[in-house]
């Protein structure tokens, strides 16, 4: 069995520092790979047909935002029907993002015509790509992530050699001020509990220090929170697993990122471990 990964994303997102990163963990990277050319690749990387015995483990390929998005889809749906473990990442940013990339390089957006400016050409190209969007089993927003920052979760995520084929889990803080994380699947709102923000002592301190952590945990509001969220998380891990998802994502938002969602987000996370994950967790708003 290959382990094979479809890569794709808007352009100017990573998709090409994303090879790279999966190159230097060992991956076979077929990169700007054309969609009438995948089933041809998928036959000699997975060693199956005339080239029996000669495939590679891991087989990551790179398909641009110009192909057949719909043909793209279809390809998906056929690798899902073989043996083979078959994944799909997908790079996104956001538009501001992206058109301040493409000023400092001064490359030309593959769909800009010339008739429009960049930010229609990425919106254009955002809509394209929905379908296929749709079918990720990981969506990163490199938005605000350096490329060494990139490298980590490429890693973290795609490395065998510290993850097996079980579901692997994400926790991410964050504050609602800064913007909602683009890139996870359930999102909470601890905003109801008391914000330490506004106590003195503890405004400088943070989520990760007992003091806020306390605060937060002995909120009357929290223990019911948490039971509830547990209980619905016994429920959905599970369920997720058993449907073949590869990867989970929870985000728990608060006002500035810095206190409650990141007091709850380790509490979580402690929880996840006890039950056999190994959650990644991300405070995304901390200094």
């Amino acid at each position: 069995m290959t382990d094979i990964l479809v890569i794709t994303g808007l352009s100017g997102a990573g998709r090409s520092n994303a090879a790279d990163d999966l190159e230097d963990i060992g991956w076979f990277v077929v990169d700007n790979l054309p969609v009438t050319l995948i089933d041809k690749i998928v036959e000699l990387g997975t060693g199956s047909g005339a080239a029996v015995g000669s495939g590679f483990q891991q087989l990551a390929l790179v398909v641009g935002p110009t192909a057949d998005q719909g043909a793209v889809v279809n390809e998906i749906h056929r690798l899902r029907d073989t043996d083979n473990r078959v994944r799909v990442l997908f790079l996104d940013a956001s538009t501001p993002e992206l058109v301040k990339r493409y000023g400092s390089t001064r490359r030309k957006h593959p769909l800009d015509d010339g008739s429009a400016g960049i930010t229609e050409a990425i919106e254009r190209e955002r809509l394209l790509l929905e379908p296929v969007k749709a079918e990720a089993d990981l969506i990163i927003d490199t938005s605000a992530l350096t490329v060494h920052q990139l490298k980590s979760r490429i890693a973290d995520a795609f490395n065998t050699a510290t993850h097996d084929a079980a579901m692997q889990t994400a926790i991410t803080s964050f504050g609602f001020k800064h913007g909602i994380p683009l890139d996870v699947d359930l999102v909470m709102d601890v905003r109801f509990l008391p914000n330490p923000h506004w106590i003195e002592d503890l405004r400088p301190l943070t989520g990760l220090d007992e003091p806020v952590r306390r605060y937060v945990m002995e909120q009357p509001a929290t223990g019911d929170f948490l039971r509830r969220f547990e209980h619905l998380l016994e429920m959905l891990v599970p369920a997720y697993a058993s449907e073949g998802k590869s990867y989970l994502s929870i985000a728990i938002g608060c006002t500035g990122g810095q206190h409650r969602s990141v007091a709850i987000s380790e509490e979580l996370a402690g929880w996840l471990r006890r039950r056999g994950y190994q959650p990644r967790v991300t405070h995304r708003d901390l200094p």
